[in-house]
């Protein structure tokens, strides 16, 4: 894994370096307020896999103007946008290993701030004067919203099925992964067929993720998930590991798993209890299973490209998000 990681820094360090660049210059608040909120998302230690993956693609198609590496810091300042705003909705204590924004500033300041980023992503939307791509950013958006919405009016239902748990995931997470490589395919003039490809490499990607994301509650601890284990549980996410189990628990089981998802208040040992049934009814395998499918198919999605090496770091990147530990 730490070989995988560190052949994907290496083949894209120029890359990562100039994202790096871009973050801070084209941030550019009016008050420093918001630049200090600002910083403590984005320069937290994120992997930048959106940016980079934006900047993959529009190289992948053929693109050699000056805009992709500029554009794809859109991308990030969503993700950040959304971040702000989720751990204030979740009442989250750690991101990324430090305390959230909202523990140091005001509620009020934190969710402003995370307007000012979405708006500067339009603007430099904007900036490629494109109108295919603001409506995919503007549809983005709307789909980001929705899904927190979503996932919020289904919070602690243990009833929750699993293709709307995916649907609530594809508008949450994999709808950004799409965008960043949809709209480099678009800024490239790349034809329908490469945008679709993209496009199905990016959705699937992102499923993937999260997917892995959210199993990581059960099978990380704290140390190296950079959050509270057992977040999701006490924050009311039904995730596919839960969801799994209590579709094939016997009922005395099943009784004892919603019973410690209804406690906000379980003990380490209940959770410790629960992750043993989630192991003992498939959850574990059944999550890591269909993260390894998606991320197959998001692979095959790239098949139409000829070898190259933005091709071969995307599908590293592929590789890592199934294999990384955090």
């Amino acid at each position: 894994m730490s070989d995988l990681k560190q052949k994907i820094l290496t083949a894209a360090a120029s890359e990562l370096v100039e994202i790096e660049k871009a973050l801070s210059n084209n941030l550019k608040p009016y008050v420093d307020l918001v630049s200090d909120v600002a910083g403590h998302i984005i320069f937290s230690g994120g992997k930048r896999l959106r940016p980079l993956l934006m900047v993959l693609s529009a190289r992948l198609c053929g693109y050699t103007g000056d805009y992709a590496v500029t554009f794809s810091t859109a991308i990030e300042y969503l993700h950040a946008a959304t971040l702000l705003h989720d751990d204030i909705v979740d009442d989250a204590n750690l991101r990324r290993g430090k305390p959230v924004a909202h523990s140091q500033w005001d509620d009020a300041i934190v969710v402003l701030v995370g307007d000012f980023l979405l708006a500067r992503a339009l603007t430099i939307s904007a900036g490629t004067e494109r109108i295919e791509v603001i409506k995919v950013l503007s549809k983005l958006t709307e789909d980001m919203s929705q899904g927190e919405v979503h996932q919020l009016m289904r919070k602690g239902d243990t009833s929750l099925a699993e293709h709307e748990y995916l649907e609530v995931i594809r508008r949450k997470t994999a709808v950004l992964f799409e965008a960043a490589c949809r709209t480099a395919a678009i800024i490239a003039d790349a034809s329908d067929a490469e945008k679709e490809a993209l496009s199905e490499y990016g959705h699937n990607l992102g499923i993937a993720f999260q997917i892995t994301d959210d199993l990581f509650d059960y099978t990380l601890d704290t140390a190296e998930f950079g959050k509270e284990v057992g977040a999701d549980l006490k924050e009311g996410k039904m995730t596919l590991p839960v969801i799994h189990a209590l579709e094939h628990a016997n009922s005395t089981d099943k009784e004892k798993m919603i019973k410690i998802i209804k406690d906000d208040n379980f003990s380490v040992e209940d959770f410790k209890a629960l992750v043993g049934m989630l192991k003992k009814y498939g959850g574990i395998d059944y999550t890591e299973k269909m993260a390894a499918a998606f991320i197959e198919t998001a692979k095959d999605a790239l098949s139409i490209f000829n070898p190259s090496e933005s091709k071969e770091i995307m599908l590293d990147i592929a590789d890592y998000v199934l294999l990384r530990r955090v």
